[in-house]
């Protein structure tokens, strides 16, 4: 399981979006809405396409953690 610190999630709507858009390409997403952290099973090729579909809903990635 990787982690990812992502900026603009607020509230368990902006998990639920996160979650929704994402299952389909990477599986099982959890989402902490406390800490902003995303975690995810992704291997290093699709970490790149993770990050730029999270920033096509609005949630940046800042760092992997």
């Amino acid at each position: 399981m990787r982690r990812f610190k992502a900026l603009n999630i607020h509230c368990q709507n902006c998990a639920n979006t996160i979650k929704n858009y994402l299952e389909d390409d990477f599986g099982d997403v959890e989402v902490d809405v406390q800490n902003g952290v995303v975690n995810l099973k992704i291997d290093d090729e699709n970490v790149e396409n993770f990050k730029n579909s999270m920033k096509e809903i609005g949630f940046e990635i800042e760092k992997e953690i």
